[in-house]
């Protein structure tokens, strides 16, 4: 008994000679593994995750592709930027349904309890969904190389565009992580999500060329940040000059953060 609590007492020691930021980086990646674990845990969650995207490769590549026209460039080359992009926001929808689930089951008052920073729940759980999109992405990536997919410009370009839809799919997780937080429940979170992604990734350039939607649309499609994204993807990866598409997709990234990560966290002291 003495024995477990010297050891107790050693842990909070060492703990306190630990800087904040020290513990509260410490306590993220805690919390981050014990998300992991879920995926190790319950291995359908990945495997089903990377089923949708599959379907998207396989469904746009060989039945729409006919159908739609990208003068100059292959459908597939034209299509696999907007997978990428389309794959990570669709990801980031974990974060909404898992807060949720541990705000529903009362996980988050038990973390509230603990010894440990307040910023770790949301920063654990917004870097395990950015873990997973590394993985989802690298296998679409796989997928589309298969299907025929090239690139046109160098590996550099190409490795720098999947870090910034990685980076992308991160920021999109704070979104939904204030929508789970606000409601408080992972059916009604998934439901209320279909709303914000419907818009953002069916009226993008995803899959087909803006110029092909009415004129009233083009305007929202043209600017929206998945449609910046997957054009600074596309950039990167054909080859063209890409500057101008991904300072507007870094500006969208932090101005995504900027406003919701506050968001999220006032959302998280709110609830627990």
């Amino acid at each position: 008994m003495s024995a477990t609590a010297t050891r107790s007492e050693t842990r909070e020691m060492a703990r306190r000679r630990t800087s904040p930021v020290g513990r509260a980086t410490r306590d993220a990646l805690a919390v981050t593994w014990r998300n992991l674990i879920a995926y190790k845990r319950v291995p359908q969650l990945v495997v089903f995750s990377t089923i949708q995207p599959v379907i998207f490769v396989l469904m746009f590549r060989y039945v729409f592709g006919g159908a739609i026209n990208t003068p100059g460039v292959p459908y597939v080359d034209f299509l696999m930027p907007g997978i990428f992009v389309q794959t990570t926001v669709f990801g980031s929808l974990a974060a909404a349904i898992g807060l949720a689930t541990d705000l529903k089951s009362g996980l988050l008052e038990r973390f509230r309890s603990l010894p440990m920073a307040r910023s770790a729940v949301l920063a654990g759980r917004t870097m395990a969904d950015t873990t997973r999109n590394v993985f989802v992405v690298l296998l679409m990536a796989g997928v589309g190389f298969l299907v025929g997919f090239r690139i046109h410009s160098n590996v550099f370009a190409f490795a720098f565009a999947l870090v910034l839809v990685v980076l992308f799919g991160y920021v999109m997780s704070w979104i939904f992580a204030t929508l789970g937080l606000a409601v408080g429940d992972p059916e009604t979170a998934q439901a209320a999500a279909f709303p914000a992604l419907a818009p953002l990734v069916f009226a993008s350039s995803a899959f087909v060329p803006v110029s092909s939607m009415p004129g009233w649309l083009q305007v929202w499609a043209r600017n929206q940040p998945v449609s910046v994204t997957v054009e600074a993807v596309r950039d990167l990866v054909l080859g063209r000059p890409a500057t101008g598409h991904v300072l507007g997709a870094l500006a969208w990234a932090a101005g995504i953060l900027i406003v919701f990560a506050p968001l999220a966290v006032r959302r998280y002291r709110r609830a627990v």
